[in-house]
């Protein structure tokens, strides 16, 4: 009983259609491109064949496959793929529709294969193919994106299959690379799932893997918990999505023919075959046909039902039946209220969300007759967090551990294991009655009874009662008639410049996604779980609907944040490199202003530069990284954006790190947009104490006042301390009084980090780059170097000039209550800002 492997061993050669380039390339017979010298694409809006959808997405096509007639009204191709609103794109892989021999711009293409699908690309990142290193992606900032990495190996030619699979290959046709053997979220007919290979959800949520024992559906939280199993005989080594079937091979020995396991049926179209298998983001496994209708729902119609899945309805919502809706108590105190009204699968929210300030408040409310998609399978898919307990020591783990949201206690006597859960996807409601006895307890928080009412006082209680009536009747009377005329006044005249904003914001072109007010409710928990606060607003956590992590940034209702929030949106909302902090979206709805940004996960740099604690130091290369990475985002802003941006407020609280401590610039609330032809602009004074250069005394200024902020902050990273420190001796309070000090005595080597045994390995790296801050400090903001001077200067393409002026500006810092912190200041009609204050170390 054996199987044909026809679409992984042929190569079907179709005609290839090119785009025109400017490096002429002809494609052989058989639609065999060679690869003669090295080729490259960028991925520019304006770039030919592109094609902009109905949808609002958009495509530069580089190679395309397929011959639509009557029959064939699809096809395949390869290029960059941009959302609907092409700030950042993805090389990929795509099916075409056509209609009438041309591209259906009404039905727009579906991506079958990304390189890199959680790190989107900036827009003019470039595609390079060369016989040495195969496909390799840069960004536009010149950082290597992606490659195939094809070691030792060389590439004689590329090509696109039919079946949508692209191949590098060797002077004898070998195959070098493949995109096959690299699925993302999509398999196609004819591709193999590996042992130990995984297929991902677009925004990485869900995940389903491949042992040799079985599949596994796994929603990827912490630890990651699994709601699909299916367990599959014979050792198998790979699966291989066929047209009609989900076929199982056992490869006991690499020379030998696979051996065919077994043959799991797919449900069908009558008239069309099968030709795609997506693992979506809502966890599901579906088969389309060629024109991307839905025929089979793969793990549904196996041991799961439609409420097995963990996001079915949302967070906290309770699934019955394909039917979601908000837990209810038995006290009638409505403790859940839907996130989203006439849209209950978007899940549910705390009334009163949970604060670890008010523990004492916090109570488990008891649900009946609810069970959670862990405890579907005996035992459950997760270990628990205590064994062998009583119900009520479970009760009281959780009501002591603050980052506990529910509890549930599985027992089948009077002692059980306690499984305590920080985050909670939908609930099922219990349609059956399982062997052991499951628990479950929802954490919600107990609001303080009011305070009883005053009472009068004797004096009061002997006034005549109709006296005490027509004073107070007459005296609310006009209170009241007032109010409501000021109330009124400021209601239309707060409408009429909101609507003003709104449709500004709506007809600037780039803008990044706009969110409604629910939506951001949604994204974050009805803003549960709280990052950070500044003085006029607060940062959440959030996850948009793909599971991508997101940081939202909660503007309070000040006119000033206003001015902070269109200055926000209008830098940074059309423009996109890998060291600034992405906006992915923004709310301007009556009176709320949010901002959405990519979630940063190890914070603000001033957590690891400054924190004595040895377990986050970084070390010299960690450092060195990172001030490249922060030169890299200013020269971007300064020289390559279509106006210059100024940003103004550099300094280590708005340099954000990745998980791998990329650094990424952000907070542009203070920014200043400068025309090319403007070498000076004036501007209020406006930044940080410390951070600032001198020439703000004019108000005059240029983009060098960035330059010398970045001198302060590299000298910061360098030496581990503030520019400002009060528990310095007097001499040493001033880092850059210091730094001169130092300087004349030829003794930097003792600024050096202290507290970090690499750096001082590193001495002498160190000292050198010390010189680059002096260079950026200089008074004269014209001898300071240009951001992409100090870039050059990092990379050793340059040398730092000796002849430098070591007398440094020693502003004085008044007693303006920002302490050591460095709060942002506005002087004149502004007011201070919300520090970008993403997340901790982790």
């Amino acid at each position: 009983m054996g199987i044909s492997c026809f679409w992984c061993g042929v190569l079907l050669y179709l005609p290839l259609f090119l785009t025109p380039l400017p490096i002429l390339v002809t494609a052989l017979p058989g639609g065999y491109l060679p690869v003669n010298s090295s080729v490259s694409w960028t991925n520019s809006l304006t770039a030919p064949n592109s094609v902009k959808f109905d949808d609002g997405s958009f495509m530069r096509i580089i190679l395309s496959r397929g011959s639509p007639d009557l029959y064939n009204e699809y096809a395949c191709g390869c290029g960059f793929f941009y959302n609907q609103t092409y700030n950042s794109s993805l090389f990929a892989i795509f099916s075409l529709y056509y209609e009438e021999g041309n591209i259906s711009k009404s039905k727009g293409p579906e991506v079958v294969w990304s390189a890199k699908p959680k790190n989107p690309i900036s827009v003019n990142a470039a595609l390079q193919l060369t016989s040495e290193r195969g496909l390799v992606l840069q960004d536009a900032d010149g950082t290597m994106a992606w490659s195939t990495n094809i070691s030792n190996k060389s590439v004689a030619g590329v090509n696109l299959t039919n079946m949508c699979n692209l191949m590098l290959l060797d002077e004898k046709n070998v195959t070098v690379w493949q995109s096959f053997d690299h699925p993302t979220d999509t398999l196609i007919v004819g591709q193999k799932l590996v042992v130990r290979q995984n297929l991902t959800s677009e925004g990485g949520l869900f995940s389903l893997s491949l042992t040799s024992q079985g599949l596994s559906a796994y929603i990827n939280s912490n630890p990651p918990q699994r709601y699909y199993s299916d367990y599959f005989p014979n050792n198998l080594s790979y699966v291989q999505f066929q047209n009609g079937s989900l076929d199982c091979f056992r490869v006991d020995d690499p020379s030998d023919s696979p051996s065919a396991g077994y043959f799991i049926p797919l449900f069908s179209s009558t008239i069309l075959s099968n030709r795609y298998m997506r693992f979506g983001p809502d966890g599901h496994l579906r088969v389309y046909d060629p024109f991307w209708d839905e025929v089979d729902d793969f793990l549904t119609r196996g041991s799961i039902g439609s409420c097995d899945y963990p996001t079915v309805c949302g967070n906290y919502s309770i699934c019955t039946n394909s039917q979601c809706n908000c837990p209810v108590a038995k006290n009638g105190i409505n403790y859940f209220q839907q996130i989203k009204d006439r849209q209950p699968d978007r899940g549910c929210s705390l009334v009163t969300p949970l604060s670890c300030e008010a523990s004492q408040n916090h109570v488990l409310l008891e649900l009946e007759n609810i069970t959670y998609f862990p405890f579907r399978e005996y035992p459950p898919t997760f270990n628990p967090d205590h064994r062998h307990i009583n119900l009520e020591s479970c009760k009281q783990a959780c009501l002591k551990d603050c980052s506990c949201k529910a509890a549930f206690y599985n027992s089948s006597n009077h002692v059980g294991n306690c499984y305590l859960q920080s985050q909670i996807y939908s609930l099922i409601a219990d349609d059956k009655k399982d062997t052991t006895e499951l628990k479950v307890y929802i954490k919600v928080q107990n609001v303080p009874s009011a305070a009883p009412p005053l009472q009068l006082t004797h004096d009061e209680k002997k006034k005549h009662p109709f006296e005490i009536i027509l004073g107070s009747s007459i005296t609310s009377f006009f209170v009241l008639f007032l109010l409501i005329g000021i109330f009124v006044f400021l209601f239309w005249k707060k409408e009429n410049v909101d609507e003003g904003e709104e449709y500004y914001l709506d007809h600037v072109p780039g803008m990044p996604t706009r969110y409604s007010y629910d939506d951001l409710q949604a994204m974050t928990e009805n803003f549960n779980k709280e990052l950070g606060a500044g003085g006029f607003g607060t940062v959440f956590k959030g996850t948009l609907i793909d599971g991508t992590k997101v940081a939202v940034k909660h503007l309070d209702g000040l006119s000033q944040i206003k001015k902070s929030f269109l200055a926000e949106v209008e830098t940074i909302g059309s423009i996109h490199h890998f060291n600034l902090v992405r906006l992915i979206g923004f709310c301007a709805e009556k009176s709320h202003r949010l901002l959405v940004y990519e979630y940063m996960s190890n914070g603000s740099l001033d957590r690891w530069v400054f924190h004595k604690n040895p377990e986050i130091l970084l070390d010299w290369q960690h450092r060195k990284k990172i001030i490249l990475d922060i030169a890299r985002g200013l020269t971007y802003l300064h020289e390559d954006c279509r106006q210059k941006i100024v940003h103004l407020d550099i300094k280590p609280q708005n340099i954000l790190l990745d998980e791998n401590f990329n650094a990424k610039v952000s907070d542009f609330g203070l920014s200043k947009l400068v025309d090319r032809d403007q070498s000076q602009v004036v501007t209020n004074m406006r930044g940080t104490p410390g951070y600032m250069a001198p020439e703000w005394v004019s108000l005059v200024i240029t983009e060098k006042v960035d330059v010398y902020s970045f001198g302060v902050v590299l000298l910061e990273i360098l030496c581990g301390r503030r520019n400002f420190d009060h528990s310095q001796s007097e001499e040493a309070m001033h880092l850059l009084h210091l730094f001169k000090k130092k300087i004349e005595e030829d003794r930097l080597l003792d600024l050096v980090d202290n507290y970090n045994e690499d750096m001082q390995l590193h001495g002498a790296e160190v000292v050198n780059m010390m010189r680059v801050a002096a260079r950026c400090l200089q008074i004269d903001y014209t001898k300071r170097p240009s951001m992409s001077m100090v870039v050059k200067v990092l990379e050793d393409v340059e040398n730092v000039e000796s002849d430098l002026d070591y007398f440094f500006w020693n502003p004085p810092l008044p007693n303006m209550g920002y302490g050591v912190d460095n709060q942002e200041v506005y002087v004149a009609s502004a007011t201070s800002l919300l520090p970008s204050i993403l997340s901790g170390p982790r």
